[in-house]
């Protein structure tokens, strides 16, 4: 099944149509008299509010002299967006920022993730999962089961067979030392580190370890999640997004540059992690311990 989410779609293309017509130097009242619509519709355009219709979208980015290949691009996404959201089953749960994220989460084709803390979602077992929501203050305790299932639902993006998701995963070391399930924990982390390492068995999945040992580096400021969007030609589909979570929020950088600095930030943590086979051999070692 297609993990598409019309409301992460809209955003998505609204971050698009905002991108281009800044770059065309338009105000969104120019815009508005090129389509005969109001300014205040181009404006709910550009945040996902309501979703302009094909030929909208091409006169908007002809009126931004986009490329005609920005524009098959952009009506690709758009023809998306009247499938079914998968994360409707959910709709009662899920703030309104992170069902965002978990759509364009489902849009990626790369998903490079810092994670200072604890794991990132689309690795963690059930276990080490509900061991972390039960700590959290964000989710009631009558929500915690559904909120694992979500967890355990997203995580099909880079376990299917075709055309799985990429997932570099940036770890700190301290995370696979954090004991997570209570009175359980030594279990749950026995088996959290046996799931890691099958997961670093597969293609699409990197797993890279950033020894503590190293002291200050470029991911100290806080996690982040860094997500590209091709076709399976390695065509981009859309602009790359930054996504960082605070307490009960979060923050989408979308201008070209900020997102620039974070790619730089996550190369230069690769270039001072350990290596794959460096990083499976310390968690490896991590499990034997457990035993």
């Amino acid at each position: 099944m297609e993990r598409v989410d019309p409301s992460a779609l809209r955003w998505l293309i609204g971050v698009e149509l905002a991108h281009y017509r800044k770059q065309a130097d338009k105000s969104q009242a120019e815009t508005a008299r090129a389509l005969g619509v109001s300014p205040g519709m181009i404006a709910h355009f550009e945040v996902g509010r309501y979703f302009p219709s094909p030929d909208q979208i091409a006169k908007m980015l002809g009126f931004y002299d986009a490329p005609a290949h920005d524009v098959e691009r952009l009506s690709w996404l758009a023809g998306r967006a009247d499938e079914r959201s998968w994360l409707a089953r959910w709709s009662d749960v899920l703030p309104d920022w992170l069902r965002t994220f978990i759509g364009l989460e489902a849009l990626a084709s790369h998903i490079v993730t810092y994670s200072p803390m604890v794991l990132y979602a689309l690795v963690q077992t059930r276990e080490y999962s509900a061991g972390v929501t039960a700590a959290s203050a964000r989710v009631r305790a009558d929500q915690e089961d559904r909120m694992v299932n979500l967890r355990m639902e997203r995580q099909k993006l880079v376990l299917r067979d075709e055309n799985p998701t990429r997932l570099t995963l940036l770890l700190e070391e301290s995370v696979l030392d954090r004991p997570i399930g209570g009175a359980n924990s030594r279990e749950v982390m026995r088996g959290q580190l046996k799931h890691l390492l099958e997961l670093g068995k597969r293609d699409n999945i990197e797993i890279l370890l950033l020894p503590s040992a190293i002291g200050r580096h470029d991911g100290l400021e806080g996690k982040f999640t860094l997500l590209h969007f091709q076709d399976a030609e390695g065509q981009q589909q859309a602009q790359s997004v930054v996504y960082v979570e605070i307490p009960d929020d979060s923050i989408y950088i979308q201008d070209q540059r900020q997102v620039a600095q974070y790619t730089r930030n996550a190369n230069q943590l690769r270039g001072v992690a350990l290596s794959e086979q460096k990083s499976a051999a310390a968690i490896t070692k991590r499990l034997a311990a457990l035993d």
